[in-house]
């Protein structure tokens, strides 16, 4: 059940100078009896009563002295004060963007625990821009739309894919990593290729983040939501960290381990200024995917190895266990190789694949 929230926004905002004005009646004072003792001009005074003027932590200390009441009091006052006025602004302001909000698959990121639940629009709003660390729409923006603006497609929704990298982001937060390593994270890939025989994501999920993590790099697994058509993402988080975000859209293991080392090799071959979004048509670096897809197939499956097999026709069920443990892989996972290839037909041997499902914690 997604807990509901219901921030309480005043119908009025107190003045400090109304309570300024209410202690000094209290004491007899006049507003030109005031100015005498603090020392201050009488307009400056009035101001303050009137709302035109702050109060600063000098006033305060002399309101102190004169009216025996604390300078944090009237400082504090004034803070809540001037925070009240830009929450009303700010709240006007982005009413003029709720409409901002049909980007994104908000029913499903209340559902899945990503953001919290508002019945003001303009509330939850706010708690959009929060979710993705931006102040305003605009800012949003000018920071998302270059990511995946260039990245639509029919079926994929720009808003939901934002949304599941900005998860993700938020996710590799609590990874820690060392600094990136180009040599250790070269090792950690041929590692991680081990981990491709076990059955269990239980055991090989924290066996890879841990891996990478070594070597700099975070890797969160995270479901996809409504209009993500998504099966992974590489992108750097800062110079010395970068992350790999992978859905399970496919959910089999052959789908799975040849994304991660798709998202692998944009990591070593393409610098750290791109964002990489696999599953979404992208004309314009369809080089890189290439070289990508190129470094994924052959890290699973060495060129000249998957050669001999290919030629060695018929491709039986056994032939493809049999190659699968000469060259230490999971069966599934040259059965999805040769599917691809369109060697054998997409209805073969899907009996050898491993299948996952997400469960909820």
């Amino acid at each position: 059940m997604v807990e509901q929230f219901y921030d309480f926004e005043p119908d009025f905002i107190v003045i400090p100078g109304e309570t300024l004005m209410e202690t000094i009646e209290s004491k007899g004072l006049s507003q030109a009896e005031l100015a005498k003792r603090t020392g201050r001009p009488t307009k400056t005074i009035n101001g303050i009563i009137k709302g035109t003027i702050s109060i600063t932590p000098d006033t305060a200390l002399q309101f102190e002295k004169v009216l025996g009441v604390p300078a944090s009091f009237w400082n504090n006052l004034e803070k809540n004060y001037r925070e009240s006025l830009a929450l009303v602004k700010e709240s006007e302001l982005l009413k003029e963007s709720e409409g901002w909000l049909e980007k994104f698959p908000i029913k499903e990121m209340k559902k899945m625990g990503w953001i919290s639940s508002f019945k003001n629009d303009t509330d939850q709003l706010r708690e959009v821009l929060k979710f993705f660390g931006v102040a305003s729409v605009e800012t949003w923006e000018d920071i998302w739309n270059p990511k995946v603006a260039f990245r639509k497609s029919d079926d994929s929704n720009q808003g939901a894919i934002s949304a599941w990298l900005r998860k993700a982001e938020l996710n590799a937060e609590s990874i820690s990593c060392s600094p990136f390593d180009e040599k250790m994270f070269k090792e950690a890939i041929i590692e991680c290729r081990e981990l491709t025989n076990e059955k269990d994501p239980n055991v090989f999920i924290p066996k890879l983040v841990e891996i990478c993590s070594k070597a700099g790099v975070a890797v969160v697994f995270l479901q996809e939501i409504p209009g993500c058509k998504v099966s992974g993402a590489t992108k750097w988080v800062n110079s010395q960290k970068a992350l790999i975000s992978l859905s399970l859209r496919y959910k089999s293991n052959d789908h799975l381990w040849f994304t991660f080392f798709h998202e692998a090799a944009h990591i070593l071959l393409h610098g750290k200024k791109l964002t990489f979004i696999e599953g979404i048509t992208d004309e314009i670096y369809a080089e890189k995917e290439d070289e990508a897809n190129s470094f994924a197939a052959n890290t699973l499956i060495p060129k000249h190895f998957y050669e001999n097999l290919i030629t060695s026709k018929p491709i039986t069920k056994q032939k493809v266990i049999r190659f699968a443990n000469s060259i230490n892989i999971a069966p599934g996972i040259v059965v999805g190789r040769l599917q691809r290839d369109k060697v054998i037909r997409y209805s073969y041997f899907n009996d050898l694949k491993q299948f996952y499902k997400w469960v909820k914690n």
